[in-house]
């Protein structure tokens, strides 16, 4: 695969969150939000989770913006409750798994989120649990 998503979805990233990016389209489950939002980090594009966040608890723009050498390494969908194209709220719960400070870590979030004026946005996290993996050596 040329360009494979950073969601590891199995598709190209122009034909899978790359469209929610530059938006051409929206994301029409909570779970394709989520999966677009996990690339945005991966990408560092700052200005796409801050629109995809629900402005009753988004940070501001200018922390999402700022460069970070986070690596974002995989993504692991758990389970997703509700949060379908016919659904106004809906949760997922994934694993995201990444290098920061020469260790490898992982992320476990159960995530909520709401369809306002028709399209999706994060909320906030229900439960969170980051987690150190293992050590790098340098």
């Amino acid at each position: 695969m040329k360009n494979p998503c950073p969601c590891q979805s199995s598709l190209e990233y122009k034909a899978c969150c790359g469209q929610y990016h530059n938006g051409k389209q929206t994301a029409p489950t909570a779970e394709a939000l989520m999966r677009s939002r996990y690339s945005a980090y991966a990408l560092q594009n700052g200005r796409y989770l801050f629109k995809t966040w629900h402005k009753s608890t988004r940070p501001r723009l200018q922390s999402l913006l700022q460069q970070n050498e986070t690596q974002w390494l995989s993504l692991k969908i758990v389970n997703t409750e509700q949060g379908m194209i016919k659904d106004d709220t809906g949760t997922v719960t994934f694993i995201a798994t990444y290098l920061a400070e020469n260790q490898i870590r992982q992320l476990s979030e159960t995530s909520r989120f709401e369809r306002v004026q028709g399209k999706w946005v994060y909320v906030k996290a229900l439960e969170y649990a980051p987690s150190n993996k293992e050590s790098i050596a340098n």
